[in-house]
């Protein structure tokens, strides 16, 4: 299981780059498969809330891979598979 949950994510994403699209929400299942692009946000706004999560949770995330992440869940498991900062292997 990844260290962010699909909360965490989306309050990261209103921190970053503002609410998602209205009348939409990061909770329940369908949230986890429902497109980035649904809830208004592009591969940019992505891009922003990694380097948070990296700096905060020292979680490196390869940048072209997290432009193809289409959902939370797709994203929420690139986190839980990424080296950590200082990890050693």
């Amino acid at each position: 299981m990844s260290d962010i949950t699909l909360s965490e994510l989306g309050q990261l994403l209103l921190e970053c780059v503002g609410a998602p699209e209205e009348g939409m929400a990061f909770e329940g299942e369908d949230a986890l498969d429902t497109p980035f692009l649904e809830f208004g946000y592009d591969s940019l706004a992505l891009l922003q809330v990694t380097s948070v999560i990296n700096r905060t949770y020292g979680i490196v995330l390869d940048d072209d891979a997290v432009a193809e992440a289409e959902t939370p869940r797709m994203l929420l498991q690139m986190i839980a598979a990424a080296p950590r900062a200082g990890a050693v292997r």
